[in-house]
């Protein structure tokens, strides 16, 4: 049976620039996720969504770009598919349909309502089994004053029985979850995200 290749979408900010914290981040979350033979699907154009396709591609990966003729921007010259759609809300629910998992880095009003909407859909069981992965502390703040609300009264959603976004303080334990995680895994499949076993050294 031919395994399915995964391909990880990577949500971000188009303002860092080369030399920055997030954008080394970025590249290195490339790098990490190429290393494993996933491919990058992102937003296309500069910042974070760069950094993270040339880390990919100087790893020897693959990388996607879902970008949208409503903006007059390009894709970054590390793209290997360009996929155009027309509009801004065609980008975002294309970016979600070509991921089997998600990582949110560090952004703004854009990258807060791909995480928000992500988030929802995992929430109302719109979308199963695909894990969802902030890295570092920046959204933290937002997920637990969202959290608190959800987890605060009675519900019938998915909010109340599990945790849908894991944070992750690098790359590397990032990839570990998203790998434990994705869908054609035993435990995955049955709707429950798994946390990565902690070294003996963390």
């Amino acid at each position: 049976m031919k395994r399915t290749v995964q391909i990880v979408t990577v949500f971000g900010s188009s303002r860092p620039r080369s030399g920055h914290a997030q954008y080394a981040s970025a590249l290195g979350l490339g790098v990490a996720l190429a290393e494993k033979g996933w491919v990058v699907c992102s937003g296309g154009y500069t910042g974070v969504m760069e950094a993270v396709s040339r880390g990919a591609k100087e790893a020897g990966g693959r990388t996607i770009a879902v970008t949208a003729n409503s903006f007059s921007s390009r894709a970054n010259p590390w793209i290997d598919e360009e996929i155009r759609v027309d509009t801004w809300q065609e980008r975002l629910f294309e970016l979600i349909a070509r991921g089997h998992g998600y990582v949110a880095c560090p952004g703004g009003t854009g990258t807060l309502a791909e995480l928000a909407v992500v988030w929802e859909m995992l929430n109302k069981g719109v979308i199963r089994s695909k894990p969802m992965v902030v890295l570092g502390k920046f959204w933290q703040p937002v997920i637990e004053c969202v959290c608190e609300v959800e987890t605060g009264h009675a519900s019938p959603w998915d909010e109340r029985d599990r945790e849908l976004i894991y944070s992750a303080a690098t790359a590397a334990d990032a990839v570990e979850f998203l790998a434990t995680n994705f869908a054609d895994r035993p435990s995955a499949a049955k709707g429950k995200l798994v946390q990565p076993r902690k070294s003996s050294a963390s």
